[in-house]
């Protein structure tokens, strides 16, 4: 059973993306510069966004981080996307999900410039990346898609299922796999809380992706030996013995799927700083593309 040590993995891409980005500086020409937009105290939005703005300043971009209050209205929060989409300044930046329950979601994330959207989340980039088209690519399944890359796990002609089919994950993952191309190929099975019997397709999966949010959803009997397993999940269970008062788990019962496993994704140390990596990676390539234009 191998690890994929998505830790190790995105400290290796970013040092990647920090020696272009001394090149670009070398060059005398403007870095990368990532913003986010945070609205509201969510703890581990809190986290999320401090650890982007931490590699920022770690590979070499420039980074800002715009913080509102709770009570930011709609309005003011859709006049600040604005005002980024015109910023030439800004190569490209994010909007924290999830926002306050005032705010509709979708509203703000069409607003988002696509040339600027480095999550992958406007609609143009997402039918762009089915197209096969030159789009952003989410961050967490690009992240997932490099990882299987580098640790040259087989894709082509295995039965991947995914478990979840939200915009972020499950729906482009699903999309990602089956594409032509290296590291792609797969034969796709999207499965989701209403699919009946996942026992029975899961113990068919050569690759499975767990996007569901519930801990330890995946367990022993679910799994096939040997089977490549992905975990995407990620939520806080209150814990009174631990200090923060919380531990953190995953979708895969990893105790006992581990040993039937060929791969494994951590919870945490696997998915989740990829996804980071990866948003990074975008950041660049959204530099590059206003370097190519003449902006």
């Amino acid at each position: 059973m191998t690890i994929l040590n998505g830790k190790e993995t995105s400290n290796k891409i970013k040092e990647e993306i920090a020696e272009e980005v001394a090149e670009i500086k070398a060059r005398g020409e403007k870095v990368p510069h990532l913003a986010a937009v945070l609205v509201g105290n969510d703890g581990a939005s809190l986290t999320y966004v401090g650890s982007k703005v931490r590699s920022c300043n770690r590979i070499g971009f420039e980074s800002t981080l715009k913080h509102l209050p709770e009570e930011t209205t709609e309005e003011e929060l859709l006049t600040l996307v604005n005002a980024l989409n015109q910023d030439p300044e800004i190569d490209g930046y994010i909007v924290q999900l999830p926002l306050p329950k005032h705010i509709d979601e979708q509203k703000v994330l069409m607003a988002v410039d696509p040339e600027k959207d480095v999550d992958g989340f406007h609609p143009t980039n997402f039918g762009k990346m089915a197209l096969d088209m030159e789009s952003f690519i989410p961050a967490t399944p690009f992240g997932i898609m490099e990882l299987l890359k580098r640790y040259k796990v087989k894709t082509e002609g295995k039965h991947a299922v995914v478990i979840g089919r939200s915009n972020i994950v499950g729906r482009p993952m699903s999309i990602l796999l089956s594409r032509k191309g290296a590291g792609a190929n797969a034969t796709v099975t999207l499965t989701h809380s209403r699919t009946k019997d996942i026992k029975a397709i899961t113990l068919q999966a050569d690759i499975i992706v767990s996007a569901l949010g519930v801990p330890g959803f995946l367990k022993e009997d679910m799994v096939k030996d040997g089977a490549v397993i992905i975990d995407v999940g990620i939520t806080r269970v209150p814990d009174t013995s631990r200090e923060r008062g919380y531990y953190i788990t995953g979708d895969v019962a990893y105790d006992e799927v581990s040993k039937k496993a060929s791969y494994i994704t951590p919870v945490p140390g696997g998915v989740g700083p990829m996804t980071i990596a990866m948003l990074l990676q975008n950041t660049l390539l959204a530099r590059k593309r206003k370097l190519t234009s003449g902006n």
